[in-house]
């Protein structure tokens, strides 16, 4: 299945993905459930100051067993649930953090449970889901041969003019409620539905972190009965398509494991990085821009270079398994393009790149749309052969290791 694909003939993205297609394929298991084992010793009753201190430690006990783990010194069935465990003190965190927000670098501070003020994402605590399904369409170590299991949260933290999920990014009432326990069930529904990952996308998941931590804690525990099928079915256009796996496919040690895919723009803060590193498998970060002056103009976002570049800094130093995607837009190779792919071949080497060449004009970059904005003109076209053959030449200069990521769908070679 996953581990035969000619992908991982690529040895510079096998290596770089080797925890994620473990994890997927069973080999090992999931970070959560490593994260369900480690021992917390506080009050969750304490400030959250005390709260973070001891998350910090518990945090240093936990890459200890994950590397042992990873390793084969340690097997997750020698480790017992204790009481507490830095899982329960992850969702005790970010329930905090939603009454002052700062889950991204908007840093709004407003409290989404009782307060009458809207931070920029304009959500509260609610959390809805457009659709969730077995998604074809990513890049092939994601999708593999059954499909990422991809759920579409609604709202998002920046506000790009291109957008091409605009539907559910600028319309925060779209789709349903889900609480953790609904958004657990999709997770299992997907995952013995034969998913390779659970990918988390939007709008922006960052915005929905306390919804999704206490699912993910609530993983295997809790399965769809027939009337909450009745509801998740219609968020999900490919309900009755796939059938429900053997349990040996979809589990580890009698557990539900599942690789745990962040799919974001990386505009968050760096207290929910801490909150996720225990938590994500594999990383699929956005890196849009090359300058704050293009964020700024293109999706109204400040301080863009600095939050973006250090949360991808962070991640690959951490050493986790990465897949970043730059989107090539018409008349911003020079100043978008050539400066990411710069950046990351200096700051992230080895690490693969989809150069992605699918930007069409959407949302208010559409000249043959209603909402059409005069402004966004320079990006009211595709790009040309030629603009994504230059960036497929930069990125080949630099050695970005993205030809198996970013070419194996296109018709398009490189030229001299």
């Amino acid at each position: 299945m996953l581990e035969r694909l000619q992908i991982w003939r690529d040895e510079r993205v096998a290596k770089r993905l080797s925890w994620y297609l473990a994890v997927s394929t069973n080999g090992m298991p999931a970070k959560y459930l490593i994260c369900q084992r480690i021992p917390v010793d506080v009050d969750f009753g304490a400030g959250e100051e005390e709260l973070w201190g001891a998350h910090r430690e518990a945090a240093k006990a936990f890459e200890q067993v994950y590397t042992s783990i990873r390793g084969g010194r340690l097997a997750l069935r020698e480790l017992e649930k204790p009481a507490k465990s830095l899982m329960d003190l992850k969702v005790e965190l970010v329930r905090r953090m939603l009454r002052h927000c700062n889950f991204c670098r908007w840093n709004c501070k407003v409290d989404r449970v009782g307060g009458s003020k809207r931070g920029t994402c304009m959500l509260d605590y609610t959390s809805r889901v457009s659709s969730y399904f077995h998604h074809l369409g990513e890049e092939l170590p994601i999708r593999g041969v059954r499909g990422s299991g991809t759920i579409f949260f609604t709202s998002c933290n920046m506000r790009c003019a291109f957008c091409q999920n605009s539907d559910i990014s600028k319309d925060k009432d779209n789709g349903l409620v889900v609480d953790p326990r609904l958004l657990a069930m999709m997770m299992w529904e997907l995952r013995v539905e034969g998913c390779h990952n659970i990918n988390l996308v939007g709008g922006e998941p960052t915005v929905h972190l306390h919804t999704i931590v206490e699912a993910i804690s609530l993983l295997g525990a809790v399965q769809p009965t027939k009337d909450k099928l009745s509801y998740l079915w219609m968020m999900k256009p490919d309900a009755l398509r796939w059938r429900r796996l053997e349990p040996s496919q979809y589990l580890y040690d009698g557990e539900l494991n599942t690789p745990i895919l962040w799919n974001s723009n990386m505009y968050m803060s760096l207290e929910a990085l801490e909150i996720l590193r225990e938590l994500v498998d594999i990383w699929l970060p956005d890196f849009k821009f090359g300058g704050n002056a293009c964020s700024i103009k293109l999706a109204r976002t400040p301080w863009y270079w600095e939050t973006v570049s250090r949360n991808h800094k962070i991640i690959y130093d951490w050493g986790e398994d990465i897949v970043v995607r730059h989107l090539v837009m018409p008349n911003h190779v020079e100043c978008c393009t050539k400066k990411v792919l710069d950046w990351i071949a200096k700051n992230m080497p080895g690490v693969p790149v989809n150069v992605m060449d699918q930007y069409h004009p959407d949302c208010f970059a559409d000249p043959l749309s209603s909402q059409f904005d005069p402004r966004y003109s320079e990006i009211a076209r595709r790009p040309t052969e030629e603009e994504i053959l230059e960036s497929y030449r930069y990125a080949s200069k630099l050695g970005i290791v993205f030809e198996s990521i970013s070419l194996e769908k296109s018709a398009l070679s490189l030229r001299p």
